[in-house]
């Protein structure tokens, strides 16, 4: 029999993977599906600058009020906005929902961080075991389950749009400004990079609509309410309202968050990256908008495999070890994006940058939510809502410069971001080295059981 706590994993990791099917997809798309005036970059841009502002202030608020389960809820609900906003793609359905979802992602996920740091702390008592490697654990299984919806979404995209009968090859002068040749910022328009027939863009939104509203379903029904005495509790209490309100600029006060801000906020530059340079500039420049899901399914599927590789490795390796071959990955990715010139007959070589990158980004993933679980054990709603705040930080920079600046100087910029992580990011597993963090439980847990939780892993 599972224990009680892994079933709860199973639980939200089942709840993600549905939601982000409908958002994975759409955001892999925007770029390109919505390219006109940038609206669907303008709209990635507002999601991510939402969540800046809901990070700094409705994550403590909503999961000590509400309690974890049903802000996750709440949260998804923001997410099926965005959905319904698609059906009808234009500056007044897309940016409102755009904020919409932003105000509602950065409590979803500080919401989901803080379940699963409880639940593995909770298990680390009952097994006898380090909590750091349970959390670890417990962020593996998650990102091998979540990931994997970039396979369902982008299959059910590349699907539909496969049955669009205006399919046509890429002429050889547009073939010369894909990739890093050219600019970037102006993809020629042909019959394979304007917008797919209106039903099927229909039908395919009607789909992620229908999994969306599936992801708030399962959660509400079969998650359990593991923090409703504590919520019941702040609720009963006179804690002033300004004190949980701020809590999480309070936390910048901690020097080991500052400098945890160029990781996290790489973290943001990496994803947009790929999500929205390279779908547009390479896969759909050369091979058509119809070939976007193929790729993206790519980088899900090794996403998804290397999240619950990694997430029992780093009890093996440290998460130093393995977030130095992260960077080595996507530094060797980065300068080859620069001097390859995308062709139709080098099909293969556009699956191979995605299955390279998701192996990256899944340590990206694990390894920073579950440093953020360990170095921060007292305030996790606070922390993790630091996670989302910087993150998503990186997420609208990158977006905002993508219809300005040619996509040479964007690979420069992250290649820059990605040398400041490699410097910044060895200062805070020194520190957690040389003073390790004291493990925290609830009031309601034996105290005898923190001598059985060490919340460090090793380096």
């Amino acid at each position: 029999m599972i224990s009680r706590n892994f079933k709860n994993v199973l639980v939200v990791s089942v709840g993600f993977l549905s939601l982000f099917t409908a958002y994975g997809g759409l955001q892999s798309l925007q770029s390109s599906l919505n390219a006109e005036e940038g609206m669907g970059v303008a709209s990635l841009s507002v999601i991510y600058a939402s969540i800046i502002i809901s990070s700094m202030f409705l994550p403590p608020l909503m999961i000590k009020n509400l309690g974890c389960k049903w802000t996750i809820v709440a949260g998804m609900a923001c997410y099926v906005s965005y959905s319904v906003g698609n059906l009808y793609p234009g500056w007044y359905t897309l940016i409102p929902t755009s904020a919409i979802l932003g105000l509602g992602g950065s409590p979803l996920w500080s919401a989901k961080c803080t379940y699963l740091t409880i639940s593995g702390n909770r298990q680390a008592a009952k097994d006898n075991k380090k909590g750091s490697d349970v959390i670890n654990q417990y962020f593996g299984i998650f990102f091998f389950i979540f990931q994997s919806s970039a396979v369902w979404g982008n299959l059910m995209s590349s699907l539909i749009f496969g049955q669009d009968t205006s399919i046509a090859d890429i002429p050889e002068e547009q073939l010369q400004t894909c990739g890093a040749a050219d600019c970037g910022l102006f993809v020629n328009a042909s019959s394979t990079t304007t917008r797919p027939a209106q039903k099927l863009v229909w039908t395919l939104v009607g789909c992620y609509i229908g999994v969306g509203v599936l992801a708030m379903i399962i959660v509400a029904v079969f998650l359990d309410n593991i923090d409703q005495e504590e919520t019941s509790q702040f609720r009963g209490s006179r804690e002033p309202f300004c004190h949980t309100f701020l809590a999480t600029f309070r936390l910048l006060k901690d020097r080991r968050l500052l400098i945890l801000i160029p990781l996290t906020m790489y973290s943001g530059f990496e994803q947009s990256f790929l999500s929205g340079e390279y779908t547009k500039n390479y896969v759909t420049c050369a091979l058509g908008i119809h070939f976007v899901g193929f790729v993206m399914m790519c980088f899900g599927a090794f996403n998804s495999l290397s999240s619950f590789l990694f997430g029992r490795l780093a009890r093996y390796t440290g998460r130093a070890a393995l977030f130095f071959l992260a960077a080595l990955i996507n530094f060797s990715c980065i300068l080859a994006l620069l001097f390859w010139r995308p062709h139709p007959d080098e099909l293969p070589v556009f699956f191979v940058f995605p299955a390279l990158w998701g192996v990256a980004d899944a340590i990206w993933q694990t390894q920073t939510n579950a440093l953020y679980g360990v170095l921060f054990p007292r305030d996790k709603e606070a922390a993790f809502a630091n996670y989302r705040m910087w993150e998503s930080l990186g997420f609208v920079i990158a977006f905002a410069y993508s219809t300005f600046i040619c996509l040479e100087y964007k690979l420069y910029i992250l290649l820059a971001v990605l040398v400041l992580t490699v410097i910044t990011y060895p200062i805070v597993e020194y520190r957690e080295y040389k003073n390790p963090t004291p493990p925290y439980l609830s009031h309601k847990e034996d105290a005898k059981t923190i001598e059985k939780i060490i919340c460090q892993t090793h380096m």
